[in-house]
């Protein structure tokens, strides 16, 4: 990484928001919104700062944030762009295209992209699923089994649960003849939020809350791409499906089931790897109101941790049909794994300390 000149003047706020927008008008989509945006914010720091220290802190963030972009040339999320479509294989037991719409598979090559901090995406095992069996004495059965009736029988609460954690960024609406997406806020976007909710709480200065972004997003990204080596090698097959094929054609889960097999849930994996690393940076009984999906779905929830909240948002997949229990459970073990690695392996450079 660049490195600033020994006894050159740097604002380093200003150097530190503009590598973040170097970056950020690279992948964003509402380019002109952010640039409106960091035109307001420069000013505001172009009124406080000397000409030299202002041109000479643009720099060297531009710098840092071309440094960042070099990566995504090596990364392999390029190369995933072209590959072909994954359409299952028609197996038993094997996952297949989901109603309403039986899209083909999303993203069955995130396998192949670079991690950040875990050594590759082979590091961390997961338990296997139960193997495909309707016979009711299985686990694979008892597993589907609960998903069925339990989606028969959601209570009220369950219900506000499996909408809450919902979060499903591209989720299929038809009215009559009309079909149209209806975006809302991802699993990770929520975890963001939750982060900047606790460093707002804790009054984190700006490079406390700088590092609980990095480590947070650090341990979320290679946790879904652990767990989309596991989706794909295992290929599990969706609620949906087998109770639709074998067991009630006429039953519809509570949420709708995104297009990418069910083994492991990566909602589970997300949240327990994010709530790993908050719980070490900000303690282990840390109470938060959730406001982070508001503007999305006009709700919010209040925890008594990270940890309950990253186990709601797990138990939450069960209660909207679209996981088994075992998936569930799974991505939760990845995640935590994951989240402990990232954390001792980047946290004794931490300046961030629990309440």
């Amino acid at each position: 990484m660049p490195v600033p000149e020994k006894n050159r003047k740097y604002n380093y706020l200003l150097a530190a928001t503009k590598a973040f927008f170097t970056v950020a008008e690279k992948i964003t989509f509402s380019a002109d919104t952010l640039d409106n945006y960091q035109q307001k914010v420069f000013t505001g720091f172009k009124s406080l700062l000397a000409p030299d220290v202002y041109d000479r802190s643009i720099e060297f963030g531009q710098s840092v944030g071309k440094k960042v972009l070099e990566r995504t040339t090596i990364d392999s999320y390029k190369q995933t762009r072209g590959m072909p479509k994954f359409l299952g294989s028609g197996q038993d037991g094997k996952w297949q295209p989901t109603p309403p719409d039986y899209l083909d598979a999303a993203e069955p090559y995130w396998a192949m992209i670079l991690p950040l901090a875990i050594d590759s995406v082979a590091q961390f095992k997961c338990p296997l699923p139960n193997a495909y069996s309707m016979d009711k004495n299985s686990a694979f059965y008892k597993n589907v089994d609960e998903v069925y009736t339990l989606g028969k029988n959601l209570s009220e609460q369950q219900r506000l649960i499996a909408r809450y954690w919902d979060d499903n960024p591209f989720v299929v609406e038809h009215s009559g003849h009309l079909m149209y997406g209806n975006k809302k806020i991802t699993p990770v976007g929520h975890w963001i939020g939750i982060t900047g909710i606790a460093c707002k709480m804790k009054k984190a200065d700006a490079v406390e809350t700088a590092q609980a972004y990095v480590l947070t997003s650090v341990a979320m990204f290679d946790a879904i791409i652990t767990c989309w080596k596991e989706k794909y090698r295992s290929q599990q097959v969706r609620p949906i499906t087998v109770i639709n094929e074998l067991v009630d054609r006429n039953w519809q889960p509570f949420l709708q089931t995104p297009p990418f097999p069910e083994h492991t849930s990566g909602h589970s994996g997300i949240s327990a790897s994010a709530a790993t690393v908050l719980t070490k940076m900000f303690g282990d009984n840390f109470a938060f109101e959730d406001t982070s999906d508001l503007a999305y779905i006009g709700m919010k929830r209040s925890f008594t941790s990270f940890n309950e909240a990253a186990m709601e948002a797990s138990i939450s997949r069960v209660y909207g049909g679209i996981h088994y229990r075992s998936g569930v459970d799974a991505g939760a073990v990845q995640g935590r794994e994951i989240g402990e690695y990232v954390i001792n392996k980047l946290m004794p450079h931490s300046v961030a300390t629990p309440n």
